[in-house]
C-alpha cells in the first residue's frame, strides 16, 4: 500500500513498535495502539493452552487495563492479508468506528489502512 515513511510520525511509531514486539518475541503478530493521551500500548500474540489471543486484541486489553478510555489509531503487524473481524470489534469498543487500524507486514510496510468500523 504505502512505505511506512509517508505516514504520520506517530502512527509510523506504532507500527515500529508493533514490528519490534513481533520479532522480540518471536510471535506470529504484534501490534500497538495509540490512547487519545498519546499513551502506547504493545502486544504479541498469546497462545496459551487456556487463552488465545491476538495481539491487538492483547494491546486494547492492555489499554483498557491501564485506564484508557479512547484510542486514536491501532497497528499489526503480520503475515496475514487482513485483519479478523474481532480485532476490528474490539478497537472500536474502545476507540469508535473511525479508528485508523493500520496493517503491515514484516518489514514494516504497511499494506492496507482502514477504519474499524
Amino acid at each position: 500500500m504505502t512505505d511506512s515513511t509517508a505516514l504520520d510520525p506517530e502512527d509510523r511509531k506504532i507500527v515500529t513498535l508493533a514490528r519490534a514486539a513481533r520479532a522480540r518475541n518471536g510471535v506470529p503478530e504484534g501490534a500497538a495502539v495509540r490512547d487519545d493521551n498519546g499513551r502506547t500500548y504493545v502486544a504479541g500474540t498469546v497462545a496459551l493452552p487456556s487463552l488465545r489471543l491476538s495481539a491487538l486484541r492483547t494491546a486494547v486489553a492492555m489499554a483498557v487495563a491501564s485506564g484508557a478510555t479512547a484510542l486514536e489509531a491501532a497497528a499489526v503487524v503480520s503475515e496475514g492479508e487482513s485483519l479478523p473481524d474481532e480485532d476490528l470489534a474490539a478497537v472500536r469498543d474502545l476507540g469508535g468506528a473511525a479508528t485508523r487500524v493500520f496493517l503491515a507486514g514484516a518489514d514494516g510496510v504497511v499494506r492496507s489502512a482502514v477504519t474499524a468500523g
